[in-house]
């Protein structure tokens, strides 16, 4: 989804601390470390990360927050990796006692993608800037995760992984790569595979980018704003729906709209990079593929209990896909009835339904949920 609109989502979803270092495990006693505050940014060395390509992006740092405790059976553990753009500060308000997902019964990892500008990422490493960064998927995405969860934290399993529009495709690629890592899985707004239509989107917006005077291959250092405003119409064409912005934006409404628009995000060539590289992750997303599998072998390898959450409306992240991929492996479905489209969990309050289903899935069936008539 776009950045601007990331926090748009969440706002309505459901209802700068410290850095710390955590360094790859050596063979041998560790020292004692002190606790780091709950919800601090921290960060795990993971020194280099082969990509499934081959290429290695060197001395990679992968950011994360915890909060809660794991319980003495290890099994509370919960994933949540970043949207498109999305950086886990703005995950951190729906963390906690009646929120989403409750830290006083769960432990909970929230974890910063490749490529958000809080990981190691085109715009801020020091050895592979830029288009240098070697392009990088949403299975390596995982396997970094992957690496965090055993290597730093020490997992062995996993209660649930979930994420909403790119995290919920890093979702889809847990419950396949490791299919008997989590108990239960809840993508939101995500797909096991990008639809050409997607594709068309996200290629669309990387153009814009690159046609920005300011851009210079990549090597720009001034604002973007040409460019960047055609990418920022692009996004807010697709990110809802036509039915939800005719009934929001009068003709009359539409030059203070549009400006506001060309003017909603500030990049520059290093942060468009980001940008690029996790669209090109997004774009090449096919699990089945992957995997030399057709969609139902795919799905079928999955293990954990999956609640997939849709929006027919949505034009982002066009949901056919993930509605294949549960009828396959008999996944309830929650359908988010709104004009909202991919922000249709701004509309719908679908926090009450996720929380029940990572507490007990068999509760949980297919079900519809309305947007309110204002919506």
């Amino acid at each position: 989804m776009q950045t601007a609109l990331c926090a748009a989502l969440l706002i309505g979803i459901f209802c700068s601390a410290a850095e710390t270092m955590h360094a790859r495990p050596q063979a041998g006693a560790q020292a004692a470390k002190a606790q780091p505050v709950e919800g601090a940014q921290q960060f795990a060395a993971l020194g280099d990360l082969k990509l499934r390509s081959g290429a290695v992006i060197h001395d990679f740092r992968l950011g994360y927050r915890t909060f809660g405790q794991l319980n003495a059976a290890r099994s509370n553990a919960i994933l949540w990796p970043t949207w498109l753009g999305g950086k886990t500060q703005e995950l951190v308000q729906f963390i906690g006692p009646d929120k989403v997902v409750d830290s006083s019964k769960y432990f909970v990892v929230l974890v910063d993608a490749i490529g958000d500008g809080v990981s190691t990422s085109p715009s801020n490493s020091k050895t592979q800037a830029r288009l240098a960064f070697p392009e990088f998927t949403i299975r390596d995405m995982v396997e970094s995760q992957h690496r965090l969860a055993t290597e730093v934290l020490h997992l062995t399993h996993l209660r649930a992984v979930m994420g909403i529009s790119m995290g919920g495709m890093q979702t889809f690629e847990w419950v396949v790569a490791y299919p008997d890592f989590m108990d239960v899985a809840v993508p939101m707004a995500g797909s096991p595979q990008s639809t050409s239509y997607d594709m068309l989107l996200w290629t669309a917006e990387m153009d814009a980018l690159r046609l920005d005077p300011e851009w210079k291959g990549g090597q720009g250092a001034r604002p973007m704003t040409g460019g960047f405003a055609v990418y920022n119409e692009i996004g807010n064409m697709n990110v809802t729906s036509p039915a939800y912005r005719v009934a929001k934006t009068t003709p009359q409404d539409f030059p203070t709209f549009i400006e506001q628009t060309r003017k909603e995000l500030t990049l520059n060539a290093a942060t468009a990079c980001d940008a690029i590289r996790q669209r090109q992750a997004i774009n090449a997303l096919d699990i089945p593929g992957e995997f030399g599998e057709t969609m139902e072998q795919a799905a079928k390898s999955a293990r954990a209990k999956l609640l997939v959450v849709i929006s027919p409306e949505d034009h982002m992240v066009n949901p056919t896909p993930a509605i294949a991929f549960a009828g396959m492996m008999g996944a309830p479905v929650l359908t988010l009835d709104s004009p909202c489209g991919h922000l249709s969990l701004d509309c719908i309050s679908a926090g009450p339904i996720v929380g029940k289903f990572l507490a007990d899935p068999a509760s949980v069936q297919s079900m519809t949920l309305h947007a309110a008539a204002s919506h």
